[in-house]
């Protein structure tokens, strides 16, 4: 079952402790959550994914909102529990997870995905790797997440220009190193 075929019915059942509610939340949303957190934190990305899952089912009780915004606040939490695990790390820079392994996860659309054919999946994820964080953490969101631009300035407490400027640059940075590229 996709969680969006009956999401009013599962999110209320969930938010009255139903096992089979909260498991399908976690399999319908756990793979795309994984992919993100695999990019960011490779060697806590599964640790960080169970205390996701842990903080959704502790606070579903008290969201509110369409399917979309439900999908926005788990990244939030999962956006936010990889802040704490930057500041706990003191900052130190963690190192790209192997494109194979994101590139499972990674859907496309719109110009990302006339960026993503022109230089091929595995490609695309060593160079989005190669990105400054923040303008790699917006493609991510925007593209792994499928989050909408409001959705991913709330998560990353910018300001939908901002995170609109970061995925231009991004999308600039990386059309001028396709061959024949700006």
């Amino acid at each position: 079952m996709a969680l969006s075929e009956r999401f009013d019915e599962v999110l209320e059942a969930a938010q009255t402790g139903a096992p089979w509610a909260l498991e399908a939340i976690y399999r319908d949303l756990h793979p795309i959550v994984l992919g993100f957190l695999r990019h960011r934190a490779p060697n806590d990305a599964e640790d960080l994914a169970a205390d996701v899952f842990i903080g959704v089912a502790e606070g579903v009780g008290r969201f509110r909102g369409s399917e979309a915004r439900f999908r926005s606040w788990v990244f939030t939490i999962a956006y936010r529990r990889l802040a704490d695990l930057r500041r706990r790390a003191d900052r130190r820079r963690t190192e790209p997870i192997a494109a194979a392994v994101l590139a499972e996860h990674t859907p496309v659309g719109d110009t990302e995905h006339d960026v993503m054919l022109a230089i091929g999946t595995r490609s695309a994820l060593a160079r989005i790797a190669a990105l400054p964080e923040a303008q790699a953490e917006v493609i991510l969101l925007r593209v792994v997440a499928d989050l909408s631009v409001d959705d991913v300035a709330r998560i990353m407490r910018r300001r939908p220009g901002a995170v609109r400027a970061l995925q231009h640059r991004a999308l600039q940075r990386l059309a001028r190193e396709l061959p024949g590229g700006p």
